[in-house]
C-alpha cells in the first residue's frame, strides 16, 4: 500500500469531518442522505510500467481493457440554507474486470484479471440552489481500494491510493424533502501493484473511468 497516499486521504477526510462538526444547527442548514446506482464505462488502465525487478523490463506491457460494470454506493452532504456551495462525503464500489489480452504473434493469450475499486472521499459541491430543480457540479479526491485477483497471469494484491473525480448532474425535488437525480461522473487514479508477478515485482498504470448514475435523496 502506498502510505503517503492514504495520508492525503486521512488529512482530506479529517478536515470534511471537521468541516460537519463546526456547521451550525439543522435550523440554518441543509443536509442529505442519498443512495446511488448506476454504469461505469471503464476506459483503459494506461501508461502500463513494470515495478521492482519488473521496472524498465522491456515486457508486454501494453493497455488494458476494462469491462462494464455496476456502480452503486451513497452519499451524504450539507448545505448552508439557500446557499451555492456545500461539502459531499461519497462512498462508491465497482468491478470494470480488466479483459483478457488476446494472442499476438509472440504473446500467448493472457486470461483476464478480476479488478475491484471502493472509494472513500470528499467532493465540494456548486449548485443553482432552485426549489424543483438544482443543476451541480462538483470535484473531490477519495481513498481509493483496488485489488486485483488471482488469475494464471497475476497473483491477488492491493493498492491503497488517491482518486480524484469532476462531476455533473441535476437533482429534482418531488416532495419537499425527497429528490431524484442524474449524474455524470469521471474518475481517474494511478495504480500501483508491486506483488502481482511475486518477487519479481508488479505493474503500475493510470486508470480512467466514467459513471453515468441515478440517485434518491433524502433532505432533512
Amino acid at each position: 500500500m502506498n502510505r503517503r497516499y492514504v495520508t492525503i486521504g486521512v488529512v482530506f477526510l479529517s478536515c470534511w469531518g471537521i468541516g460537519f462538526s463546526s456547521t451550525p444547527s439543522s435550523a440554518q442548514a441543509e443536509t442529505y442522505v442519498a443512495g446511488l446506482g448506476g454504469m461505469n464505462f471503464a476506459d483503459r488502465i494506461n501508461s502500463i510500467g513494470g515495478t521492482g525487478l519488473q521496472a524498465g523490463a522491456q515486457g508486454p506491457f501494453v493497455d488494458f481493457d476494462l469491462k462494464n460494470s455496476i456502480t452503486y454506493g451513497g452519499k451524504a452532504g450539507y448545505f448552508p440554507r439557500h446557499r451555492w456551495f456545500g461539502i459531499e462525503g461519497e462512498v462508491l464500489h465497482t468491478t470494470p474486470h480488466i479483459k483478457s489480452l488476446p494472442q499476438t504473434a509472440t504473446l500467448d493469450e493472457v486470461p483476464g484479471i478480476h479488478f475491484r475499486l471502493t472509494t472513500i472521499g470528499a467532493n465540494v459541491i456548486a449548485r443553482y440552489p432552485g426549489r424543483t430543480f438544482q443543476p451541480y457540479i462538483g470535484a473531490g479526491i477519495a481513498v481509493g481500494i483496488a485489488h486485483i485477483g488471482n488469475s494464471a497471469a497475476v497473483r491477488s494484491d492491493t493498492d491503497v491510493t488517491a482518486v480524484w473525480n469532476v462531476s455533473a448532474g441535476i437533482r429534482a425535488f418531488v416532495t419537499p424533502k425527497i429528490a431524484v437525480f442524474s449524474e455524470y461522473k469521471h474518475t481517474g487514479a494511478s495504480l500501483r501493484f508491486d506483488r502481482a508477478f511475486g518477487p519479481d515485482g508488479g505493474f503500475a498504470g493510470n486508470y480512467r473511468a466514467q459513471h453515468v448514475l441515478v440517485g434518491l435523496s433524502y433532505h432533512f
